[in-house]
Formats: C-alpha cells, sequence, structure tokens
C-alpha cells in the first residue's frame, strides 16, 4: 500500500510555505532551491505560489486528492518537513486534517495506515 500522502497533496496546496531565507542558501547549507520562492519579509522567504489564492505549491505535482506529490521532497523546506500526517506516528494532526478538508478530503485516521511500510513508528 502507498503512503496516503502520495494520494493527497492538500497541504501543499492549503498553506502559506514561509521559512527563513537562509534554507535557499548553499553557502550556509540550504537545499531549496531559490527560484522556486519569493521574497515575504527581510527574513523570510515563501514558496512560490503559496502567497496568493488560489494557493498551490509550485513544488506540488499531479492532482490533488488523485496522485500527487512534492518534486523536492528530499530537500523541501524545514516548515513542510515538520507537518505530520494525521495518525502515521499514532497522534492527530490539525494541519493535515485542515488541509485535507479544505480540499473535500475525508481527515486520515489509524485505518489509513494499515500496511503502509513505516507507518507508526514513533
Amino acid at each position: 500500500m502507498s503512503h496516503p500522502c502520495l494520494s493527497c497533496g492538500a497541504c501543499c496546496a492549503h498553506f502559506r510555505i514561509a521559512f527563513h531565507w537562509s534554507e535557499t542558501e548553499p553557502f550556509l547549507g540550504g537545499t531549496v532551491p531559490a527560484g522556486l520562492t519569493e521574497k515575504l519579509d527581510p527574513h523570510r522567504v515563501v514558496m512560490r505560489g503559496t502567497h496568493s489564492q488560489p494557493m498551490r505549491c509550485v513544488a506540488l505535482v499531479g492532482e490533488i486528492g488523485k496522485a500527487a506529490h512534492c518534486s523536492i521532497h528530499p530537500i523541501k523546506p524545514s516548515v513542510c518537513r515538520e507537518v505530520e500526517p494525521s495518525w502515521e506516528f499514532g497522534r492527530h494532526s490539525l494541519q493535515c486534517d485542515k488541509g485535507r478538508i479544505a480540499h473535500d478530503l475525508a481527515p486520515l485516521t489509524p485505518e489509513d495506515w494499515i500496511g503502509v511500510d513505516g507507518a507508526g513508528a514513533a
């Protein structure tokens, strides 16, 4: 069974993805491609597509709720790495639920993780 996020993408098309500009600077250890961001304020950038409506991160590929994934997943911003899918690690995630509900998707349940490799690891 595949990871539920690979058929979702809702959080990437619901939340502003803002983070410190240093995450785009290779000489500071940053990995996020600067060309995929735009300036938010003197200290933060946002992923293009997440600062205005309709919201959709430039790195999101595919159809929300069907087959969607992050095209820069291994090097995604820290704020994206911090979002946990509901129940993947045995706990609820309001962010995950809000994104899914905004796109008319049911919130994830513990049952959605049965048979998913690595799920439930704390």
